[in-house]
């Protein structure tokens, strides 16, 4: 090649990155960039302390898809990659009880399957071939053996009648159960398989004598798994106790995300098989972590509530397994709680507190709980090494992406990596946590984007962002993104607000049970207050206002697309558009239930009162409306009912379908695309643009 064309090819190669950030017009940062940022999260740390490993999940543009590899650090050093699948992800990591080996789960042609890589690196070694693959896998405390759960197989009796009968689904009765398979492990079996064969008759292969046989020990193969649980129930999470003997798992009649309410927790000897269970309470109970004698376990459950667990905060409950007793435990933590460890100094759980997120100390015999004091506003995970008092955390300040660390819980912790640093000379925007009172005076929080040049005596276009949950929570973030550009709006000259409105994560029971039977009403409340806030500061446009989200945000904003006129635009990702719709269709229909305290059938009002549908006739607004083909959380009809509204009543109006996914969009050009999508549709509307095209070049 010469270098006249080297120099062309490169020219070229520019223009294709550059080109979009020239149509993003007065933004410096392109879509590409945001959805090409690495995230590391998933932390281990090995039972010596030496080993910390993490995941890296990056984008790959050429397959349309999010590759999660694993990274490893040893002695503190700088970390290094350990994994890479040619095609597919490296997940589900552990450390082996012995410290000496990584093992995690990967599809390389085989379906999912085990594999093993010492922790000084080297080549991985497949462990399983199970000829339908491996689910979920934990080893026994000893390393000798492992367990993994894997779907039941098709029937002769359900092939046969596909073959005569073709397809067909009766509702609630399309699934397979998943059940628990031990494997015994020995590094030889694995390390030297098929080394040697393995014939079906013992016979020397130079002599025909049957007194001539290759030593058995000679021969090695991987280890095949027998079955210990079996019924017609479905097993989900799992957890060996310390003795190696016996494992905790939670069961549920079926895979059905509703089944869940009717999980219990029960124990399986692995030797013997026998199965018994021990929590069994009328609602859904959740095991959680082994004390360190395996005499005590922690749970989570809501007991008998069936019709309030949405939004109401989760117990948790140790259980004491010679009495059978169970005591209630972190009862002060007025919020969800997530069990983490449980050791010698107690059990470590994280909380929301509001706009930080903290770990807690509980203390088994007493119940009660303190926070620790680490020095990051959002802690994500730790991971506790068995033998020495060294962690490993994912975790975050407000204005960092997220990073992992490791030391000592009491002590200053140690950055491994460098993830920030992807965005180092990015002009990203201020992050400002604000407070207003509602209509109803609720006390209400928000996260608000400024530009980092941003004037006090300039009023900028608005552009409000709501999350999904409605128990989600928005965070100060350099980089939020998803489908939405909150940071090329913001350096284009904008405001960007994040409602944290009633029914959101990190202020309590009662803040999140604000919008039981007030739903869209409430949130309007929440949302529009916080435009009134702002306009009273003088800092916004309020002829230049636009509003967008999805799932939940989809639907408040869907809501106000029918309730008010005071937005330019709005945008609906697979939001709800009418409760008796998304009641009827979606595959957690207790939500609509528990928030709604009815079903349309007991009370049509409420559904009426809450419903977007209700005022389609009041609508003006244009508004875009995103939804995936195959959503089962937010069904497509709720997409097509709001836009034929709409369209009835000649309001400009889009509906875009993303073919093949479900309630999010998780593939980088789908993304990509949802992106532009929404930045053409507000820049024309606020900004006066007219739309261009999606650049193809």
């Amino acid at each position: 090649m010469t270098i006249v064309m080297k120099i062309g090819l490169l020219f070229l190669l520019f223009l294709g990155c550059t080109g979009s950030v020239w149509a993003q017009q007065g933004a410096s940062i392109s879509f590409e960039k945001v959805i090409s940022l690495k995230q590391v999260g998933a932390p281990l740390i090995s039972p010596d302390g030496k080993t910390v490993v993490y995941s890296v999940t990056s984008t790959d543009w050429t397959n349309n898809t999010y590759d999660t590899e694993l990274w490893l650090s040893r002695d503190g050093a700088a970390p290094l990659p350990l994994t890479r699948t040619a095609k597919g992800s490296s997940t589900s990591a552990r450390i082996t009880p012995d410290s000496k080996f990584v093992s995690f789960l990967t599809d390389r042609g085989e379906k999912n399957q085990l594999y093993i890589i010492p922790v000084t690196g080297g080549e991985a070694l497949q462990v399983t071939k199970d000829e339908d693959g491996v689910g979920s896998y934990e080893w026994s405390p000893t390393g000798n053996r492992l367990a993994y759960t894997k779907a039941e197989v098709e029937s002769k009796k359900e092939k046969t009648t596909k073959e005569r009968y073709g397809a067909f689904a009766i509702e609630g009765e399309e699934f397979k159960q998943s059940h628990l398979w031990l494997l015994n492990f020995h590094y030889d079996s694995v390390a030297l398989a098929g080394q040697v064969p393995c014939y079906p008759v013992k016979k020397d292969s130079l002599q025909a004598s049957t007194t001539s046989v290759v030593p058995s020990q000679d021969c090695y193969k991987l280890p095949v798994a027998r079955k210990i649980t079996s019924g017609d129930f479905h097993v989900t999470s799992f957890a060996w106790n310390p003795d190696g003997r016996t494992i905790a798992f939670n069961k549920q009649p079926n895979p059905l995300i509703t089944s869940s309410l009717r999980s219990d927790i029960a124990l399986v000897n692995a030797d013997t098989k026998e199965v018994k269970t021990l929590i069994s309470n009328p609602t859904g109970d959740f095991f959680s972590k082994w004390s360190p004698d395996g005499k005590a376990f922690v749970y989570s459950s809501s007991l008998d509530d069936s019709t309030t667990y949405f939004f109401k905060n989760n117990r948790l409950f140790i259980y004491d397994t010679p009495t059978g007793k169970s005591q209630e435990v972190a009862q002060a933590i007025d919020e969800n709680k997530s069990v983490m460890e449980w050791n010698k100094n107690g059990i470590y759980v994280n909380a929301l507190e509001k706009t930080r997120q903290k770990v807690f100390e509980v203390n088994p015999k007493t119940g009660k709980s303190k926070a620790l004091p680490l020095a990051l506003d959002l802690v994500n995970y730790v991971a506790f090494s068995k033998n020495t008092d060294l962690v490993a955390v994912s975790g975050r300040n407000h204005a960092d992406l997220g990073e992992i660390y490791t030391g000592k819980l009491n002590k200053p912790l140690k950055k491994l990596t460098n993830n920030t640093g992807q965005i180092k000379g990015w002009n990203t925007p201020l992050n400002e946590v604000i407070t207003w009172q509602s209509t109803d005076g609720a006390s209400i929080d928000g996260v608000l984007l400024k530009p980092r040049n941003y004037d006090a005596n300039k009023k900028y276009p608005l552009l409000i962002v709501i999350h999904g949950g409605p128990t989600g929570i928005d965070l100060p973030d350099p980089t939020p993104s998803y489908v939405y550009p909150m940071l090329q709006w913001v350096e284009k000259g904008a405001l960007v607000l994040r409602v944290n409105y009633r029914g959101s994560a990190g202020y309590g029971e009662k803040f999140r049970s604000l919008n039981v039977r007030n739903l869209g009403v409430g949130d309007m409340w929440d949302v529009m207050s916080g435009v009134d806030y702002l306009d009273k500061k003088g800092m916004i446009d309020t002829t230049r206002m636009g509003s967008m989200g999805w799932s939940q945000g989809g639907y408040i904003s869907a809501f106000l697309t029918t309730n008010t006129n005071r937005f330019k635009a709005i945008s609906v990702g697979a939001g709800i558009s009418n409760w008796i719709t998304y009641y009827v269709n979606t595959d957690i229909t207790p939500f609509t239930r528990q928030y709604l305290q009815a079903t349309p059938w007991s009370d049509m009002d409420i559904y009426l009162k809450t419903s977007p549908m209700t005022n389609i006739n009041k609508a003006s607004t244009p508004t875009l409306i995103q939804h995936g083909e195959f959503d089962k959380r937010v069904p497509i009809p709720n997409a097509y009912e709001l836009y034929r509204g709409l369209q009835d009543r000649g309001i400009p109006s889009r509906l875009i379908v993303y073919k093949g996914f479900g309630h999010g969009i998780n593939k980088p050009k789908e993304r990509l695309a949802a992106t532009w999508h929404n930045w053409q549709w507000f820049n024309h509307y606020l900004f006066g643009e007219k739309e261009p095209a999606l650049p193809v070049e």
